[in-house]
Formats: structure tokens, sequence, C-alpha cells
């Protein structure tokens, strides 16, 4: 799965948002019709993996197995076709793509992977000659930067994992492989858009793993599967599950699409992040855990039996306090980089983040815009004081969020872009009296502003303004 990046571009970065989109807009309308349902986050994935239902998906398959649908549908082969195909390159390469950042060259010589990319901006004679003579993959890097309707895809799946999801295009010409045996760290679902693939898969060496890794030939055995993936075919595997695809002898060239998912998204992953603060909440709270520990520990010369006795006692602890209630983890730093990486919202108009409709007034009913993206946590207070730090409600967003950078990897930036990053990921602030009445926001179709739970008017039209002037909230 490739890097993510920072939610602020690099200044003078091109914003991809404005380039070009009425075009392909018109012409993914005009040439298919789709057979995905957006109505719901959960109705598109549903529409993805039919006929199978979303119940067997994740009882048998969701990581567990591989699973291959086969589709003799033109109206999907058509429609997958739309979201990108080896024609669109000759536009996309007058858009300033550059070498490693947008697209990576490459091909599986003798079971190792050679790079053959040039330097600087991505040149389209250049690039179809290596394509064509040198039987080069082409691997395009994020493509829901430029395409609409793969924005629109994956910006339904986030909110339906609840996780970033990438997406990488391949496209290889016939008997070639771009990448040798490998395995990822994400969950992968292939979408055949054009031509034909020839897929190998083998069992995991490290199963769910959390790192990509390559794989010697002979050392992986036989395959557990080998499929010819078509136009309008989907193929998913869990992550850990090696592999290694070419296009057969016959087939012009085959394009598909990679959408990965659920990058250190373990429990592992939840307690790494929960269990810094729900120790420090703990150690504030419970004498057993403040008291001293043998003396020599450090050292090495204590009983360790009994100190692992102990550690497992003051767990044990933990572990009854979270199932009855009395603790509850606060993955912060997980959620907050979803929504600060994550995409904004999918949207036929630019938003230019000023507010939706009329300034909301106590007589007004009004309702949250965009609940798939707003995120209400408490949190200890950031402001940085020698007092302890109190907790407060924040509403986080992904509506600044920019679509042309997201997940292309860190590059650093300068102080600048990450004070911005920084404020933008904070969100709004209110005090804990409010949490009560931002879920009745969350929750709610629609409610009067004199309905919410809060001691006054003015609180009451404090709250709904600063969420009306953020763009989250509009009067009914």
């Amino acid at each position: 799965m490739p890097k993510k990046r920072k939610a602020i571009a690099a200044k003078g970065q091109t914003d991809h948002n404005q380039e070009g989109l009425p075009k392909q807009r018109k012409a993914l309308h005009s040439c298919a019709l789709s057979p995905l349902c957006f109505d719901t986050p959960a109705s598109l994935f549903q529409s993805l993996i039919h006929p199978l239902g979303q119940e067997e998906f994740f009882c048998n398959y969701w990581e567990k197995k591989p699973l291959h649908l086969h589709r003799s549908d033109p109206t999907v082969a058509l429609y997958y076709q739309s979201l990108f195909q080896l024609a669109d390159l000759r536009s996309l390469c007058t858009q300033g793509l550059e070498y490693a950042r947008d697209l990576n060259v490459c091909r599986c010589i003798k079971g190792k992977k050679k790079v053959l990319n040039k330097e600087g901006c991505v040149n389209y004679n250049v690039l179809t000659k290596d394509f064509v003579q040198k039987k080069a993959t082409i691997q395009f890097h994020q493509p829901q930067r430029f395409k609409d309707e793969l924005w629109r895809i994956q910006e339904k799946l986030e909110c339906f994992f609840g996780s970033l999801v990438g997406s990488n295009v391949y496209i290889t010409p016939q008997k070639s492989q771009g990448l040798p045996p490998h395995y990822d760290d994400v969950e992968v679902f292939i979408l055949q858009l054009e031509g034909e693939k020839h897929w190998r898969l083998y069992s995991p060496t490290v199963p769910l793993a959390r790192e990509y890794s390559l794989e010697p030939e002979n050392s992986i055995g036989s395959p557990t599967h080998d499929i010819i993936l078509k136009a309008g075919d989907l193929l998913y595997f869990p992550r850990g599950t090696i592999h290694q695809a070419d296009t057969p002898e016959g087939v012009d060239h085959s394009t598909h699409l990679t959408l990965s998912t659920y990058q250190n998204m373990s429990w592992g992953d939840m307690l790494l992040d929960a269990f810094p603060s729900l120790l420090f909440d703990t150690i504030k709270s419970d004498i057993s855990m403040r008291g001293g520990m043998p003396r020599g520990v450090l050292l090495g010369s204590s009983g360790t039996l009994d100190t692992s006795r102990q550690l497992a006692s003051l767990l044990r602890g933990l572990a009854d306090d979270i199932e009855t209630g009395k603790l509850e983890p606060r993955s912060t730093d997980m959620r907050r980089d979803f929504v600060t990486h994550r995409l904004p919202p999918y949207t036929q108009q630019q938003e230019d983040g000023t507010p939706s409709g009329k300034l909301p007034a106590l007589e007004n009913s009004v309702h949250l815009r965009f609940k798939d993206h707003i995120l209400i946590t408490v949190e200890p207070s950031q402001e940085r004081t020698d007092e302890a730090r109190e907790l407060v409600v924040f509403v986080l967003h992904s509506l600044r969020n920019r679509r042309d950078n997201h997940m292309m990897g860190g590059d650093g930036g300068d102080n600048t872009d990450e004070e911005e990053e920084h404020d933008i990921s904070q969100g709004l602030r209110f005090p804990l009296s409010h949490l009560q009445a931002l879920r009745q926001l969350h929750e709610a179709e629609e409610l009067p502003v004199n309905q919410l739970e809060l001691p006054s008017d003015e609180a009451r039209l404090n709250l709904v303004i600063a969420l009306w002037t953020e763009n989250l909230l509009e009067v009914c």
C-alpha cells in the first residue's frame, strides 16, 4: 500500500481537483452506466461484491481466504473500463506527472523487480516506448486524484471500512510481469478493467502480515489459486497472501485496479494507540498502580516471577475495568490520523468552504452535513500549561482535506505546512458540557436548535453557529 502523506500539499503543487474534471465526468456518464449503488457506504460495498452477500463475505472470506467473482455482464465490464484505461495516459501525461511520485515503470526479470523510471516529468512518447519495446508495467499511483468516479468509490469505501482506502492501477503488456512474488500489509480488492490477467496466489508465510515483503519463488510452494481475471471480474485476498500476476500471451495488455485498505488496523494497533492514555488515567485513580516496584527490578536483581505475577494482576484489573465500562479506551491518534488523511466528501460541485444556507437561529431546525466525515471525540485539552489538562470535546472532520495528495506518502514539508496540518486535524473544540448536544445533532435527522441539551439559549446558538461556520451544519 503506498505511503500516506500529510493533508497539506507541497507549495506550488498542481491542484488536480480543478483540472480536466468536467471532461472526465462527461466521458464517464456517456460511456458507462454504473452497476454500483452509492446510496450508502454499505450499499456501495454490497454492489461491489455482488452477487455475494456482505454477511457471507465477512464470515467466510475477510482476513481468511481469497475470493474470485467471475462476471459475464458486459455492463460491468464497460463500467470497469471507464474507471481507468490505457488510452487515458495520453491526457494524464499533460498534467505534470512525475516519475516515482505519480507512476513507476518496472518489469520483473528473473524474479527481480527492475525499475525503469526516468528523471523528472513523464513524457507520453517515452512512456509508450518503454511499455511497447521493453514490455514494462506502468504502475499509476492513487488515480483517484485524477478520476472522479474513483474518488466517489474510494470515499464511500473509507466511510464503510472506517479506514483509509488507497489505489493503484497496473497496466502490463502481453507476456510480461511487473512485480515478483510478494505479500502486502493490506486487504486487497482487484478490479480487472481491461484485458486479462493471470494470477497465482500462495499460502501466507506470515498470515495477516504487518509489512510488505518479497518472497523467493523457490520457497513459496505451489499456488493455492491459479486464476485468469477477465474484464469485470473481482478478486479479493487478505493481507499476507503471497501473489504474482502476468498478462497472458495473446492478450494485448491488461489493466487492473488495486483497492487496498486496513493497513495498521489490527487489535494490536489499537492497543498500541489506546494503552498510553489508558494507563495514564488509571495511574491517577488507582493507588495500586502508583505503588513502587521492588528494589533492583531495573537492575535485573529482583524476582522475575514475582514481578511478572504483579504485572499480570495489574493488567487483569485493567481488563476487568474495560469490560465493565469503568475504563474506556481512547484510540485518539488512529482516529485523528484517519480523519486527517482520508478523502474529502465526493461532491459534484467544488466546495469552497463557505457556510451552506442561512445563518441558524433559535427558532430553526438544523441538521449536520457530511455525517460520515465527522468524528466527535473526548480528549485532554491540547493547551500547553503546567496545570492538569481537562477533558474537552473535539469535532474533527475531513472537509478541508485535499484529494490531490490523498495517500501519496510523506515528504517532510516545511514547518508552515506542519502547523497548518495540525490546525486542520485539531478541528473544533468545545467544553465537555457540549458532548450530549453534539451527540443529539449527530443522531438526529433534524433537530430544533432550542431543544439542544445545553444550559442556555446563548450556548445553543453559539454551538450551531460554530458548526455552520465550519460548513458542517445547515438550516432545514
